[in-house]
């Protein structure tokens, strides 16, 4: 019986723990989604982006949908657990063993469709540059976004500095190159400094090592998910069994 209520306990906090983690997701999504406005007007303003970017927006449905999953999964397991309701726990490991199938089928989709995905980021690449030479220096906006973005990530430009070749900042600085792009100093520079040895990286390499070395990381976040996944769905069996009808 002790073990019966040390795992009806814990089936309560973790799941409590989720429903709380639900919240707080779903909350983002309608935040993102009440905020898309100021993304759109923003990608209006790069010429020739990919149509697949737009999907980006998307994102804001897609945590509201995550959220509310995860709200419903928290209260069944802790409703299921504590009110010993042998429905309610049906649910619960019906519905994490769909999302733990889900999960498996993405990575394979993942797999598979790589190359595609190399592809997006090389056209995404394409139209950050075109507008960066187009608008960089003269548009606000696009000016704001990738100071703050070149700032806060350490980087020059999408691939590297000559991504501001010809662009109106360029031309109006004596064809000298934004201060982030310079090592060591505060102010445009040249492209001798911009390109010497300790050349800052462009946004998008400095991303892709981000990932590339933390991809172990990665995993086993993924791996340590999808066993919790598996002991919830087998503590949810236990209980099930155990409760009488």
């Amino acid at each position: 019986m002790g073990c019966f209520g040390f795992l009806k306990g814990m089936m309560f906090v973790f799941n409590g723990i989720i429903f709380l983690a639900g919240a707080a997701i779903l909350g983002v999504g309608i935040w993102v989604k009440v905020d898309s406005g100021s993304i759109l007007s923003f990608l209006d303003k790069i010429e020739n982006v990919p149509s697949e970017l737009s999907q980006v927006l998307n994102v804001g449905y897609l945590l509201i949908a995550v959220g509310a999953l995860l709200m419903v999964i928290g209260f069944l397991g802790c409703c299921g657990a504590i009110r010993e309701s042998k429905c309610m726990l049906l649910l619960f490991f019906i519905i994490i063993l769909l999302v733990f199938i889900a999960e498996v089928a993405g990575a394979v989709v993942i797999l598979v469709f790589r190359p595609l995905a190399d592809e997006l980021f090389a056209k995404v690449g394409t139209a950050a540059v075109q507008s960066i030479r187009r608008k960089y220096g003269e548009d606000p906006d696009i000016t704001g976004l990738w100071n703050s973005t070149m700032d806060t990530l350490k980087c020059c430009g999408f691939y590297n500095s000559s991504d501001f070749d010809d662009s109106p900042y360029y031309n109006s600085h004596n064809m000298m190159y934004p201060p982030q792009c310079c090592p060591g100093i505060e102010q445009p520079c040249n492209k001798t400094l911009a390109d010497s040895d300790k050349r800052i990286t462009g946004c998008f390499p400095l991303i892709k090592q981000l990932i590339d070395e933390n991809t172990v990381v990665i995993v086993g976040v993924a791996l340590g998910i999808a066993a919790l996944e598996i002991c919830a769905m087998v503590v949810s069996m236990i209980l099930y069994c155990r409760i009488k009808s």
